[in-house]
């Protein structure tokens, strides 16, 4: 009796390994839900850094404003027009001291949320210029007050007998803490194009050919940003984010990029 061969088993199918993580990438992937519950709790923490500094810069604001108002000539009090100047005045210097004093805490808070969307190498490469861009801030608001005098009596030098100022202390006081916060946040300008060139979204091959258009952001930028009315104050932004601008390029340029 013949034996009737019993049929082959197929052979088994070959199972494709699971791809692994990348490596330097992150194990796991956040969802939409997560990255904005991530933000949140980061404004959240800067805020109430920006807080604790408010509270702080409230203490000293007497001082604040003696030392604000020394640029202008002694013979030019300021006045208050409203009987809650004197408060709301105190208030808005408070928060830009605040906001000065927080600035550690908020580039630390910017940085831990971008950081996990990096790689390795550029997480390496970026984290050095953190400290940069707080240095670059307080520098802003050194060449602020530098600019102070001049744009004051640049602007009171157009007085004649039948124009004499009359300041006030809120429009003064809005006009310094605005000059402030404007030559320190523009001056984080060069920290942007390294973090973009390290990124690989800008070169210096091609900031060099948007030279032009970059010159007249930036002019449009200082004269914007920066309140009065006077030359002084768009004039030296303009050349400081200038010249910042051209030494940014030669330091990308030196890093291969």
């Amino acid at each position: 009796m013949a034996l009737i061969p019993a049929a082959e088993a197929p052979p088994a199918a070959t199972l494709a390994p699971t791809p692994g993580p990348t490596p330097g990438e992150p194990a796991t992937v956040m969802s939409l839900v997560d990255h904005l519950t991530e933000l949140r709790n980061r404004i959240i923490w800067s805020i109430l850094a920006v807080l604790v500094g408010a509270v702080v810069g409230f203490l000293a604001s007497e001082h604040a404003i003696a030392f604000l108002k020394s640029p202008l000539p002694t013979d030019k009090p300021l006045i208050y027009l409203s009987i809650g100047d004197p408060f709301a005045i105190r208030v808005r210097i408070s928060i830009i001291i605040g906001i000065i004093l927080a600035m550690p805490v908020i580039l630390w808070h910017v940085w831990r949320f971008i950081a996990p969307g990096l790689t390795a190498s550029e997480r390496r490469a970026i984290l050095p210029w953190i400290p940069a861009a707080l240095a670059f801030f307080v520098l802003g608001v050194g060449i602020a007050y530098v600019v102070l005098p001049f744009a004051a009596i640049f602007l009171l030098s157009f007085q004649t007998p039948d124009l004499q100022a009359l300041l006030t202390a809120r429009e003064y006081f809005d006009f310094v803490s605005t000059l402030f916060l404007a030559f320190g946040l523009l001056m984080e300008f060069p920290i942007l194009l390294v973090g973009l060139s390290r990124v690989g979204i800008v070169t210096s091959e091609r900031l060099r050919r948007s030279r032009r258009a970059i010159i007249l952001g930036i002019a449009v930028f200082s004269a914007v940003a920066t309140p009065g009315g006077d030359l002084v104050s768009p004039t030296v932004l303009g050349i400081t984010l200038y010249v910042l601008f051209e030494g940014t390029i030669l330091v990308i340029r030196r890093s291969g990029r």
